[in-house]
């Protein structure tokens, strides 16, 4: 069973680096936009990416590196002139020339930002960004278009007992099809709603250990060639999760995102849930978050 997420709000494990695949040309999504990469587009104020790497600050993973490809440009300037006032308040004075904010976002992220190629597969970014895990011993990846309220640390803490190479999470996926069994004439023998199959997919969300490297040969990808090594060596886990997951595929999965977003308390959202657990824990109302990050409160 899975701690409650309570307990692990408050629990950070090690600060492990992040690794985030930013390349895909996103295809399906261009519909929306084709001019924005898959990855900038927005849940809300802001691009898909954003919430994507504030999940994993909010467990204390900060260190982020970026394997950019399509429309790398726009993130790459997205980030140069990031404004924290777009997500934050704020209080301005002396004409607009003073601006101070209540909170931040990124003021304590490291993001390396690294173009691996337009047409390059999971496994090949990853393989180009190698030189900037050097001496880790562990690490975090994700595709970047993906959200869940997973409590990260019960997957990490899962890979470090059962000493494996990777882990991925293992989710049920949203499908409205039907699973369909037959006999070689055609007669079916069995017809049931996916989610009733017990079928399982990938959802990214991985945990790696630097030994991924050496399965990982030149121009090969991650799941579809090195993982079905790890598989024959018995080093690779799936780690199985229920709660929220949902990938941003199609426009639709879009839509249902921005509607999540929308009605307030999105449940990939755990640090406004922890701030807020904290607010009411302490009694009192947060007033203001200077430049040095402390919060003044008012002791009502």
């Amino acid at each position: 069973m899975l701690p409650r997420e309570s307990d692990l709000d408050s629990e950070r494990c090690c600060a492990m680096k992040v690794v985030l695949f930013c390349g895909g040309l996103g295809m399906r999504l261009r519909e929306y936009d084709d001019t924005i990469p898959k990855p900038m587009v927005p849940i809300g104020d802001r691009p898909i990416l954003w919430h994507v790497m504030k999940y994993y600050a909010h467990f204390g993973h900060k260190d982020f590196i970026l394997c950019l490809g399509y429309r790398g440009d726009a993130i790459k300037s997205y980030f140069r002139k990031y404004d924290e006032c777009v997500s934050n308040d704020f209080v301005l004075s002396d004409g607009g020339r003073h601006v101070e904010l209540l909170r931040s976002d990124i003021n304590d992220w490291r993001i390396t930002l690294v173009d691996t190629g337009v047409n390059s597969s999971i496994g090949q970014r990853l393989k180009a960004v190698e030189p900037h895990l050097a001496g880790e011993e562990a690490f975090l990846a994700s595709y970047s278009d993906g959200l869940t309220d997973l409590p990260l640390p019960a997957e990490i803490d899962h890979f470090q007992r059962h000493g494996a190479t990777a882990s991925f999470l293992s989710v049920t996926p949203h499908l409205s099809y039907h699973f369909v069994v037959s006999r070689n004439g055609g007669q079916v023998t069995s017809l049931r709603d996916v989610s009733q199959t017990g079928l399982r997919i990938n959802g990214g969300f991985f945990v790696l250990r630097r030994d991924i490297f050496t399965y990982l040969r030149h121009g090969e990808d991650l799941v579809m060639e090195a993982f079905q090594q790890l598989l024959a060596d018995n080093q690779l886990l799936a780690f199985r999760y229920d709660g929220f997951w949902e990938s941003m595929d199609t426009f639709k999965d879009k839509q249902r995102l921005d509607d999540l977003y929308a009605r307030g308390g999105a449940p990939w959202e755990l640090w406004k849930r922890a701030e807020a657990r904290s607010i009411s824990a302490e009694g009192r109302v947060p007033l203001a978050l200077g430049r040095g990050g402390h919060r003044a409160f008012d002791p009502r």
